[in-house]
């Protein structure tokens, strides 16, 4: 009878698509495994197309591509440790989210993932058959159950196992950041944990996938709920654990547990990460952005350079008539201290170009946003020209509580391939900006205190009219999130947001502006998800929308 175990986790970041590179990956970790020893190597959820492959796998082609590449890498396991091994498998006509299970030079045993997510960001039903309550397999004579990613979210895949005789759980995951993931996976884990009486190992995959970020943050725990090894968050990792049978219980014996990340951190690790892996696995050399001297191009620079390097980051301040001093100084100081490339291209004459071309037609009219917005399509304009030019891919920076209200400019400052700040509200910019000030976080490119102290303090300006201000057009930003925060992220009634001491006229007017600002949000490029619900796969409002939460008048409150 097994008494002892040693089961590697393999925290990956894959390329969806590459199979290739996913199995290269996972080449070099089963040469590992087998050389310290493993009994056992853990893949993450679909490590071989990568996670989540979306309609990718409706084509027969590319699912044919991963069953070749499972019964190659199968071979490998002739003479070395077996392999956990997640793939889109068919199966009787069916396509099935699968773990194959592979020893002895061949794939022993096949389970399917029984419950498919379809919320959120989810909507696996679209693409896999859900497959049967999974019975254990039998792996270096111990019975284990492979519940995959949401099957351990579930009560009847965790219970059912241990019914039939499951003594271990592994579980591959494709589980993606956000604020509360890591929290939440912990309480369900253990929750489980107790309904089941089984020990867990939970490996997740790294890495950003388009508007995806996956945190890894593997973990195993044992049958008591306690966690005996913990996997580094938003970097990839390898680790082999060892687990004894004590008694009755697997017990996991020697292994590291690494302290948490504090939520600053890993909001901005996970954006970094999202960030870095869209340029790079798009094959972008090099990010260009419009550096304004504000602090959300600020922020949204520091990011570039933390992720990629200054060598690979291009600023460009485009001053109007209207640019202040301030202004400027403040971008060429931010660009000093990050490093990075940074140039001026004053827009005045494209501008006088374009109203003197347009004035015939707009005689007799007073300006207004027209004007305003012509200035941020300009300078999109040239921000595109130069990314043609020179192939760098555009980075915009506007965050949420601008794309919420719709206070950004479609073929303007929305222009770009990415949005590293789409997920953060203004409130959560300064206290984000705030914090990277005050560390130098391991492993990040950039410098200490990249952000001029006067961009945080400053009052926040378009700068595209005399003194202008945000807060000539939106409330203040505290008021302005705490209102948004409740409509987006927690879909609550009016009245519950008007509870906390809001006016029903501005409640009102900003429901307005989120709804009518839809159009805006599906033109706009993908961004890092950060909170619960993010702008895109996360809430899908339809655009030609009359419906609004009627709000009561003052008199009547």
């Amino acid at each position: 009878m097994t008494k002892r175990l040693k089961i590697a986790s393999a925290q990956l970041n894959p390329t969806v698509g590459d199979l290739a590179g996913n199995m290269a990956k996972a080449r070099a970790v089963y040469a590992r495994a087998k050389r310290e020893g493993a009994d056992i190597l853990v893949l993450p959820e679909l490590f071989v197309i990568g996670y989540p492959p979306e309609d990718l796998v409706l084509k027969p082609a590319a699912v044919a591509d991963c069953k070749t590449e499972a019964l190659k890498f199968a071979k490998l396991t002739k003479n070395g440790p077996a392999v956990v091994f997640s793939t889109p498998w068919l199966y009787r006509g069916k396509l099935y989210s699968a773990i194959l299970v592979m020893k002895g030079g061949k794939i022993t045993d096949k389970r399917f993932k029984h419950f498919l997510p379809n919320y959120g960001v989810f909507d696996e039903e679209r693409v896999f058959s859900p497959g049967p309550l999974p019975k254990p397999v039998e792996i270096c004579g111990v019975k284990i159950g492979l519940p995959i990613c949401e099957d351990i979210w579930h009560m009847g895949v965790a219970k059912n196992l241990a019914r039939l005789g499951a003594e271990l759980l592994i579980s591959p995951n494709g589980s993606p950041y956000r604020r509360t993931a890591r929290r939440e996976r912990l309480h369900v884990v253990n929750e489980r944990i107790e309904r089941a009486g089984l020990p867990l190992v939970y490996v997740n995959q790294v890495g950003g996938q388009d508007e995806l970020v996956f945190d890894g943050s593997s973990f195993s725990v044992t049958a008591d709920e306690k966690i005996r090894q913990f996997l580094p968050s938003f970097e990839a990792a390898f680790e082999v654990a060892t687990w004894s049978k004590i008694g009755s219980e697997w017990m996991c014996t020697s292994a590291t547990n690494l302290p948490r990340l504090n939520q600053m951190e890993a909001d901005w690790r996970a954006m970094c990460l999202g960030l870095g892996d869209y340029v790079n696995k798009n094959g972008f050399k090099q990010v260009v952005l419009g550096m304004s001297g504000g602090v959300d191009s600020a922020m949204a620079a520091a990011i570039c350079v933390d992720a990629l390097g200054p060598d690979r980051v291009w600023c460009v301040m485009m001053p109007s008539k209207y640019t202040s001093n301030d202004s400027l100084e403040d971008a060429k100081a931010c660009a000093k201290r990050l490093g990075c490339k940074y140039d001026i291209i004053p827009i005045p004459g494209a501008v006088d170009a374009f109203t003197g071309m347009l004035a015939g037609h707009f005689a007799g009219t007073e300006p207004d946003t027209t004007e305003e917005n012509l200035q941020s399509r300009i300078r999109a304009v040239t921000l595109m020209a130069l990314s043609n030019k020179f192939g760098p891919m555009l980075v915009t920076t506007g965050n949420k509580s601008e794309m919420a209200v719709g206070y950004a400019t479609l073929y303007g400052d929305m222009c770009g391939g990415y949005n590293p700040l789409k997920d953060v509200y203004k409130t959560e910019v300064y206290e984000l900006v705030n914090w990277r000030n005050s560390v130098h976080p391991e492993g990040l490119f950039g410098p200490k205190n990249p952000i001029p102290n006067r961009i945080i303090t400053k009052a926040p300006t378009a700068e595209l009219r005399p003194d202008q201000t945000d807060q000539d057009s939106l409330p203040p930003y505290a008021v302005l999130d705490d209102i948004l925060y409740g409509l987006i992220e927690q879909e609550l009634p009016v009245e519950d947001i008007l509870a906390k001491g809001h006016k029903p006229d501005t409640v009102r007017r900003i429901q307005h502006l989120l709804h009518i600002a839809e159009y805006k949000r599906r033109q706009a490029p993908p961004g890092v998800k950060i909170g619960n619900r993010n702008f895109g796969r996360d809430r899908r409002y339809p655009i030609t929308n009359k419906y609004r939460d009627k709000v009561p008048d003052q008199k009547n409150i």
